[in-house]
Protein backbone atom coordinates (compact mmCIF):
# COMPACT_ATOMS: atom_id res chain seq x y z
CA UNK A 1 0.00 0.00 0.00
CA UNK A 2 1.51 3.72 -0.91
CA UNK A 3 2.56 5.86 2.02
CA UNK A 4 0.07 8.49 0.87
CA UNK A 5 -2.92 6.54 -1.38
CA UNK A 6 -4.36 8.41 -4.64
CA UNK A 7 -7.70 10.17 -3.98
CA UNK A 8 -8.26 9.96 -7.63
CA UNK A 9 -8.67 6.37 -7.03
CA UNK A 10 -12.02 5.20 -6.33
CA UNK A 11 -13.04 4.30 -2.40
CA UNK A 12 -14.38 1.20 -1.92
CA UNK A 13 -18.11 1.18 -0.18
CA UNK A 14 -18.66 -1.98 1.42
CA UNK A 15 -22.63 -3.26 1.40
CA UNK A 16 -22.90 -3.86 5.10
CA UNK A 17 -25.74 -6.54 5.92
CA UNK A 18 -28.14 -7.29 3.09
CA UNK A 19 -30.86 -7.03 5.60
CA UNK A 20 -29.98 -3.75 6.89
CA UNK A 21 -30.22 -0.44 5.59
CA UNK A 22 -26.77 -0.20 4.61
CA UNK A 23 -27.72 -1.23 0.56
CA UNK A 24 -30.39 1.64 0.24
CA UNK A 25 -28.18 4.34 1.79
CA UNK A 26 -25.40 3.55 -0.54
CA UNK A 27 -28.18 3.30 -3.50
CA UNK A 28 -29.60 6.54 -2.10
CA UNK A 29 -25.84 7.97 -1.99
CA UNK A 30 -24.77 6.68 -5.49
CA UNK A 31 -27.78 8.04 -7.12
CA UNK A 32 -25.37 11.65 -6.33
CA UNK A 33 -23.04 12.36 -9.41
CA UNK A 34 -20.91 13.59 -7.20
CA UNK A 35 -20.54 9.95 -5.15
CA UNK A 36 -21.12 7.84 -8.28
CA UNK A 37 -18.17 9.53 -9.94
CA UNK A 38 -15.96 8.65 -6.99
CA UNK A 39 -16.77 5.45 -5.17
CA UNK A 40 -17.03 1.26 -6.11
CA UNK A 41 -19.84 -0.61 -4.01
CA UNK A 42 -18.53 -3.75 -2.69
CA UNK A 43 -21.04 -6.49 -2.23
CA UNK A 44 -23.87 -8.03 -3.19
CA UNK A 45 -25.51 -7.30 -6.53
CA UNK A 46 -28.93 -8.99 -6.00
CA UNK A 47 -29.36 -6.84 -2.68
CA UNK A 48 -27.91 -3.84 -4.16
CA UNK A 49 -30.70 -4.27 -6.94
CA UNK A 50 -33.18 -4.87 -4.54
CA UNK A 51 -31.82 -1.53 -3.01
CA UNK A 52 -32.35 0.06 -6.48
CA UNK A 53 -35.28 -0.83 -7.55
CA UNK A 54 -37.60 1.87 -5.54
CA UNK A 55 -35.62 4.11 -6.59
CA UNK A 56 -36.27 3.44 -10.45
CA UNK A 57 -32.54 3.01 -10.40
CA UNK A 58 -31.92 -0.70 -10.92
CA UNK A 59 -31.27 -0.68 -14.76
CA UNK A 60 -27.91 1.38 -12.95
CA UNK A 61 -26.33 -1.25 -11.48
CA UNK A 62 -23.20 -2.04 -13.60
CA UNK A 63 -21.34 -5.19 -12.19
CA UNK A 64 -17.38 -4.81 -13.04
CA UNK A 65 -15.09 -7.77 -12.21
CA UNK A 66 -12.26 -5.84 -11.92
CA UNK A 67 -11.57 -2.37 -10.00
CA UNK A 68 -9.82 -1.26 -13.37
CA UNK A 69 -12.88 -2.00 -15.15
CA UNK A 70 -15.33 0.11 -13.26
CA UNK A 71 -15.69 3.38 -15.55
CA UNK A 72 -17.29 4.79 -12.50
CA UNK A 73 -19.67 7.48 -14.20
CA UNK A 74 -22.59 10.04 -12.84
CA UNK A 75 -25.05 7.91 -14.18
CA UNK A 76 -24.74 4.74 -12.87
CA UNK A 77 -23.64 2.30 -9.22
CA UNK A 78 -20.43 0.53 -10.20
CA UNK A 79 -20.44 -2.99 -7.79
CA UNK A 80 -17.77 -5.24 -7.56
CA UNK A 81 -19.40 -8.35 -6.76
CA UNK A 82 -18.09 -9.93 -2.94
CA UNK A 83 -20.85 -12.60 -2.78
CA UNK A 84 -24.26 -14.01 -4.58
CA UNK A 85 -27.18 -14.39 -2.39
CA UNK A 86 -29.64 -16.72 -3.82
CA UNK A 87 -32.23 -16.65 -2.69
CA UNK A 88 -32.15 -13.44 -1.30
CA UNK A 89 -32.81 -13.19 2.67
CA UNK A 90 -35.94 -11.07 3.68
CA UNK A 91 -35.41 -7.45 4.81
CA UNK A 92 -35.12 -6.36 9.13
CA UNK A 93 -33.65 -10.33 10.20
CA UNK A 94 -30.84 -11.73 11.43
CA UNK A 95 -29.77 -14.45 8.86
CA UNK A 96 -26.90 -16.34 8.81
CA UNK A 97 -26.08 -15.88 4.53
CA UNK A 98 -26.30 -12.43 5.29
CA UNK A 99 -23.76 -11.95 8.07
CA UNK A 100 -21.55 -14.06 5.62
CA UNK A 101 -21.83 -11.71 2.30
CA UNK A 102 -21.50 -8.84 4.42
CA UNK A 103 -18.14 -10.08 6.01
CA UNK A 104 -16.72 -11.40 2.62
CA UNK A 105 -17.64 -7.77 1.33
CA UNK A 106 -15.24 -6.55 3.86
CA UNK A 107 -12.34 -8.96 3.08
CA UNK A 108 -12.63 -8.41 -0.52
CA UNK A 109 -12.50 -4.19 0.27
CA UNK A 110 -9.15 -4.85 2.98
CA UNK A 111 -7.56 -6.53 0.04
CA UNK A 112 -7.85 -3.58 -2.34
CA UNK A 113 -7.24 -1.18 0.10
CA UNK A 114 -4.11 -2.77 1.02
CA UNK A 115 -3.24 -3.48 -2.67
CA UNK A 116 -3.23 -0.15 -2.86
CA UNK A 117 -5.96 -0.25 -5.86
CA UNK A 118 -8.44 2.14 -4.17
CA UNK A 119 -8.18 5.21 -2.24
CA UNK A 120 -9.62 3.59 0.74
CA UNK A 121 -12.90 1.92 2.40
CA UNK A 122 -16.18 3.22 3.53
CA UNK A 123 -18.19 0.22 5.68
CA UNK A 124 -21.90 0.27 5.44
CA UNK A 125 -23.22 -1.36 9.31
CA UNK A 126 -23.11 -4.44 9.96
CA UNK A 127 -24.91 -7.24 12.39
CA UNK A 128 -22.73 -8.95 15.01
CA UNK A 129 -25.56 -11.68 15.54
CA UNK A 130 -25.48 -12.14 11.70
CA UNK A 131 -21.76 -12.64 12.10
CA UNK A 132 -21.73 -15.07 14.72
CA UNK A 133 -25.39 -17.12 12.91
CA UNK A 134 -22.19 -17.12 10.17
CA UNK A 135 -19.92 -18.46 12.39
CA UNK A 136 -17.58 -15.45 11.53
CA UNK A 137 -15.43 -15.39 14.46
CA UNK A 138 -15.08 -11.30 14.92
CA UNK A 139 -17.46 -9.25 17.07
CA UNK A 140 -17.48 -6.43 14.15
CA UNK A 141 -15.56 -4.27 12.31
CA UNK A 142 -12.49 -3.23 14.22
CA UNK A 143 -11.43 -6.97 15.02
CA UNK A 144 -11.88 -8.19 11.46
CA UNK A 145 -9.84 -5.12 9.88
CA UNK A 146 -7.06 -4.84 12.17
CA UNK A 147 -6.57 -8.87 11.50
CA UNK A 148 -7.15 -9.63 7.72
CA UNK A 149 -4.96 -6.31 7.41
CA UNK A 150 -1.86 -7.14 9.47
CA UNK A 151 -2.13 -4.44 11.94
CA UNK A 152 -0.93 -5.01 15.96
CA UNK A 153 -2.81 -2.02 17.23
CA UNK A 154 -5.68 -0.33 16.03
CA UNK A 155 -7.94 2.05 17.53
CA UNK A 156 -11.76 4.04 16.84
CA UNK A 157 -12.02 7.67 16.56
CA UNK A 158 -15.43 9.16 16.75
CA UNK A 159 -15.60 12.61 14.38
CA UNK A 160 -18.58 14.83 14.09
CA UNK A 161 -19.10 18.59 13.39
CA UNK A 162 -18.49 19.72 16.81
CA UNK A 163 -16.51 17.01 18.73
CA UNK A 164 -13.64 14.11 18.33
CA UNK A 165 -13.13 11.53 20.75
CA UNK A 166 -10.35 9.05 20.70
CA UNK A 167 -11.33 5.54 22.81
CA UNK A 168 -9.02 3.88 25.21
CA UNK A 169 -11.19 1.00 24.98
CA UNK A 170 -13.78 -0.64 23.03
CA UNK A 171 -15.83 -3.93 22.31
CA UNK A 172 -15.67 -5.00 26.37
CA UNK A 173 -17.58 -5.29 29.86
CA UNK A 174 -16.76 -1.86 31.79
CA UNK A 175 -15.15 -4.37 34.33
CA UNK A 176 -12.37 -5.00 31.62
CA UNK A 177 -12.31 -1.51 30.47
CA UNK A 178 -11.08 -0.22 33.66
CA UNK A 179 -8.71 -3.14 33.61
CA UNK A 180 -7.73 -2.14 30.25
CA UNK A 181 -7.26 1.27 30.82
CA UNK A 182 -3.24 1.20 31.77
CA UNK A 183 -0.31 3.13 31.47
CA UNK A 184 0.51 1.62 27.45
CA UNK A 185 -3.45 1.97 26.85
CA UNK A 186 -3.33 5.50 28.07
CA UNK A 187 -0.52 7.16 26.23
CA UNK A 188 -1.40 5.07 22.99
CA UNK A 189 -4.90 6.39 22.99
CA UNK A 190 -3.00 9.88 23.28
CA UNK A 191 -0.39 9.63 20.41
CA UNK A 192 -3.54 8.46 18.30
CA UNK A 193 -5.71 11.37 19.02
CA UNK A 194 -2.51 13.47 18.25
CA UNK A 195 -1.70 12.24 15.02
CA UNK A 196 -5.61 11.95 13.93
CA UNK A 197 -6.59 15.55 14.57
CA UNK A 198 -3.67 15.63 12.46
CA UNK A 199 -5.06 14.05 9.88
CA UNK A 200 -8.23 15.71 10.38
CA UNK A 201 -6.37 19.07 9.23
CA UNK A 202 -5.77 20.28 12.91
CA UNK A 203 -1.47 21.35 13.59
CA UNK A 204 -1.26 21.23 16.78
CA UNK A 205 -4.26 19.31 18.81
CA UNK A 206 -5.23 20.08 22.01
CA UNK A 207 -6.08 16.65 23.66
CA UNK A 208 -7.83 16.36 26.31
CA UNK A 209 -7.70 13.41 28.44
CA UNK A 210 -11.10 12.37 30.20
CA UNK A 211 -10.78 10.76 33.64
CA UNK A 212 -12.21 7.17 34.74
CA UNK A 213 -14.20 8.11 37.54
CA UNK A 214 -16.40 10.75 38.40
CA UNK A 215 -14.97 14.17 38.45
CA UNK A 216 -12.04 12.30 37.46
CA UNK A 217 -11.47 10.51 40.95
CA UNK A 218 -11.89 14.13 42.93
CA UNK A 219 -8.09 14.13 44.36
CA UNK A 220 -8.32 10.25 45.44
CA UNK A 221 -12.20 10.42 46.71
CA UNK A 222 -13.70 8.10 43.77
CA UNK A 223 -10.61 6.11 43.22
CA UNK A 224 -6.57 6.38 42.49
CA UNK A 225 -6.72 6.02 39.04
CA UNK A 226 -6.29 9.14 37.44
CA UNK A 227 -3.24 9.77 40.04
CA UNK A 228 -2.12 6.39 39.42
CA UNK A 229 -2.06 5.73 35.80
CA UNK A 230 -3.61 8.57 33.66
CA UNK A 231 -1.63 11.75 35.37
CA UNK A 232 1.97 9.75 34.66
CA UNK A 233 0.65 8.75 31.04
CA UNK A 234 -0.14 12.39 30.36
CA UNK A 235 3.02 13.80 31.27
CA UNK A 236 4.85 11.02 29.44
CA UNK A 237 2.49 12.53 26.34
CA UNK A 238 4.11 16.00 26.87
CA UNK A 239 7.42 14.79 27.11
CA UNK A 240 6.72 13.85 23.40
CA UNK A 241 5.69 17.02 22.52
CA UNK A 242 1.69 16.10 22.52
CA UNK A 243 -0.23 18.74 23.60
CA UNK A 244 -2.17 16.80 26.14
CA UNK A 245 -4.03 18.22 29.74
CA UNK A 246 -6.33 16.51 32.06
CA UNK A 247 -7.62 14.26 33.34
CA UNK A 248 -11.07 16.16 33.01
CA UNK A 249 -14.23 15.32 34.32
CA UNK A 250 -15.78 13.09 32.17
CA UNK A 251 -19.50 14.71 32.26
CA UNK A 252 -18.01 18.39 31.17
CA UNK A 253 -15.10 17.38 28.72
CA UNK A 254 -17.23 17.29 25.98
CA UNK A 255 -19.29 20.65 26.47
CA UNK A 256 -15.44 22.06 26.74
CA UNK A 257 -14.11 20.45 23.57
CA UNK A 258 -17.41 22.05 21.93
CA UNK A 259 -17.22 24.96 23.05
CA UNK A 260 -13.10 24.88 21.16
CA UNK A 261 -11.25 24.41 24.09
CA UNK A 262 -9.78 21.50 23.16
CA UNK A 263 -9.79 19.60 19.14
CA UNK A 264 -9.97 15.77 20.14
CA UNK A 265 -10.91 13.91 23.25
CA UNK A 266 -9.74 11.22 24.54
CA UNK A 267 -12.44 9.20 26.54
CA UNK A 268 -11.86 5.99 29.02
CA UNK A 269 -14.53 3.82 27.52
CA UNK A 270 -17.03 3.12 24.68
CA UNK A 271 -20.03 4.45 26.15
CA UNK A 272 -18.19 7.61 27.46
CA UNK A 273 -17.12 8.43 24.08
CA UNK A 274 -19.69 7.83 21.96
CA UNK A 275 -22.76 9.20 24.20
CA UNK A 276 -22.22 12.52 23.20
CA UNK A 277 -21.17 12.22 19.66
CA UNK A 278 -24.29 9.88 18.79
CA UNK A 279 -26.61 12.62 21.15
CA UNK A 280 -25.28 15.60 18.56
CA UNK A 281 -26.97 13.50 16.03
CA UNK A 282 -26.19 10.34 13.77
CA UNK A 283 -26.74 12.31 10.64
CA UNK A 284 -23.07 13.31 11.14
CA UNK A 285 -20.85 11.40 12.89
CA UNK A 286 -18.62 9.24 11.12
CA UNK A 287 -16.39 6.32 13.05
CA UNK A 288 -12.44 6.37 11.67
CA UNK A 289 -9.98 3.15 12.46
CA UNK A 290 -7.04 4.56 12.90
CA UNK A 291 -3.55 2.53 13.19
CA UNK A 292 -4.58 0.81 9.83
CA UNK A 293 -2.61 1.29 6.34
CA UNK A 294 -5.17 2.80 4.65
CA UNK A 295 -8.13 4.70 5.42
CA UNK A 296 -11.32 3.40 6.45
CA UNK A 297 -14.58 5.33 8.51
CA UNK A 298 -17.75 4.26 8.61
CA UNK A 299 -21.27 6.20 9.58
CA UNK A 300 -21.92 6.21 13.26
CA UNK A 301 -25.54 3.83 13.38
CA UNK A 302 -26.33 0.14 12.82
CA UNK A 303 -28.38 -1.40 10.78
CA UNK A 304 -31.23 -0.53 11.80
CA UNK A 305 -33.35 -3.86 10.91
CA UNK A 306 -36.66 -2.30 11.97
CA UNK A 307 -36.85 -0.05 9.45
CA UNK A 308 -35.17 -1.73 6.50
CA UNK A 309 -36.89 -1.23 3.10
CA UNK A 310 -39.12 1.13 4.16
CA UNK A 311 -37.03 4.18 2.37
CA UNK A 312 -36.72 6.33 5.40
CA UNK A 313 -33.43 5.65 6.29
CA UNK A 314 -31.32 8.49 6.61
CA UNK A 315 -28.08 7.87 4.19
CA UNK A 316 -26.22 11.12 5.67
CA UNK A 317 -23.56 9.65 8.04
CA UNK A 318 -22.52 7.65 5.01
CA UNK A 319 -22.03 10.41 3.37
CA UNK A 320 -20.49 11.69 5.84
CA UNK A 321 -18.11 9.00 5.89
CA UNK A 322 -17.14 9.24 2.96
CA UNK A 323 -16.10 12.42 2.80
CA UNK A 324 -14.54 11.87 5.45
CA UNK A 325 -12.32 9.01 4.10
CA UNK A 326 -11.49 11.35 0.94
CA UNK A 327 -10.39 14.08 3.46
CA UNK A 328 -8.31 11.22 4.96
CA UNK A 329 -6.65 10.05 1.97
CA UNK A 330 -5.67 13.21 0.78
CA UNK A 331 -3.97 13.40 4.92
CA UNK A 332 -2.58 9.97 4.75
CA UNK A 333 0.80 10.90 5.81
CA UNK A 334 -0.73 12.51 8.87
CA UNK A 335 -2.70 8.66 9.75
CA UNK A 336 -1.34 6.84 12.74
CA UNK A 337 0.50 3.83 12.31
CA UNK A 338 0.26 2.11 15.77
CA UNK A 339 -2.61 2.38 18.63
CA UNK A 340 -3.66 -0.17 21.75
CA UNK A 341 -3.02 -3.62 21.32
CA UNK A 342 -6.13 -5.42 19.24
CA UNK A 343 -6.65 -7.39 22.52
CA UNK A 344 -7.97 -3.56 24.15
CA UNK A 345 -10.77 -3.76 21.49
Amino acid sequence: MPESPNPALPMAITMGDPAGIGPEIIARTLLLPHYAERCLVVGDPAAMTRALAPLGAAHRLHVVQDVADAGLRADRVCLLPSSALQPLPPLGHVNAACGLAAYQAICMAIDLARQGRVAGMVTAPIHKAALAAAGVPYPGHTEILADRSGARRVAMMLVNEAIATVLVTIHCSLRHAIERADFAAQLSAMRLAHDGGRALGVAAPRVAVAGLNPHAGEDGLFGDEEARIIRPAIAAARREGIDASGPWPGDTVFMQARQGRFDVVVAQYHDQGLIPVKYLGLEQGVNITLGLPFVRSSPDHGTAFDIAGQGIADPASLRSAIDRAFQLAGHAQDLPKAAFPIDNA
